[in-house]
């Protein structure tokens, strides 16, 4: 007899304070280094709204026939929300606190996290809960290592539909108006691939640790040009005296 799961009774309710939250570790460094990139050069852009949120493997919550159903996604992107700052510190419940997720990121590791799992039942697989449940219009895995970006988007009839990238390699994110692709180099003390934000003109949205490296570099370039036409002033002035005038000051 194959099992037939129970029509889905979706509520958003306010997350017990004594509902015990998952505490497993993360399954390498590189995971919370992508989310901590992603998130760094949003803020450092003034690309995101102060109450907005982008977490890291923090508790999105929805309650389904009765049951509390908690995922968190290795990285999301929450547009706008409205409980205050203590109320949402372990944890969310969007449409009661605050907006749906529109992005949600899932990083895979060597070991197995269900990102792909559509498993109706309680509880619930992650693509199941983000597409089905939470109904988030772009989903996104990435795979480092090999360093292959899927992104899925919702279509008109609620399933997640795979896109295509442009010429570039990158996605166009209407939710934040910003390019997604990767770009393989060395920061956060990590070296390998990572996800990175490009604006509509395709420029690479710098991690404030890059901004700060630019400014020096603006700022050698200015005490270089500064430099060079002192020394040609001097050159003139010394000429000037050779030829036997003497500039007038001011």
């Amino acid at each position: 007899m194959i099992a037939t799961p129970k029509p889905l009774n979706i509520t958003w309710e306010k997350l017990p304070d004594d509902y015990p939250l998952p505490d497993d570790p993360v399954d390498n460094r590189t995971q919370p280094l992508l989310a901590i990139a992603l998130t760094n050069s949003l803020r450092s852009n003034q690309r995101i709204a102060n109450n907005s949120i982008t977490s890291t493997n923090y508790a999105i919550c929805a309650t389904l026939n009765g049951k509390i159903v908690v995922k968190a996604p290795d990285w999301a992107y929450v547009p706008q929300f409205s409980a205050s700052d203590a109320e949402i510190e372990r944890s969310y419940t969007p449409q009661l606190q605050g907006d749906f997720p529109t992005i949600v990121m899932e990083f895979l590791s060597e070991t197995e996290g269900g990102e792909y799992s559509t498993k109706p039942t309680y509880p619930p697989g992650k693509w199941f809960f983000y597409e089905q449940v939470l109904r988030v219009p772009v989903y996104v895995i990435f795979e480092p290592q090999d360093n292959i970006i899927e992104l899925y988007r919702l279509d008109t009839t609620g399933q997640y539909q795979v896109q295509t990238p442009d010429e570039s390699g990158r996605y166009w994110l209407s939710e934040l108006e910003l390019f997604l692709g990767s770009w393989t180099g060395t920061a956060f003390g990590r070296t390998g691939n990572w996800l990175r934000w490009w604006d509509g003109e395709g420029n690479l949205l710098l991690w404030d640790s890059e901004q700060v490296e630019r400014e020096r570099e603006i700022a050698r370039q200015e005490r270089e040009i500064a430099q060079q036409e002192r020394l040609r002033a001097e050159k003139l002035l010394a000429q000037l005296r050779a030829a036997g005038l003497e500039p007038e000051e001011d």
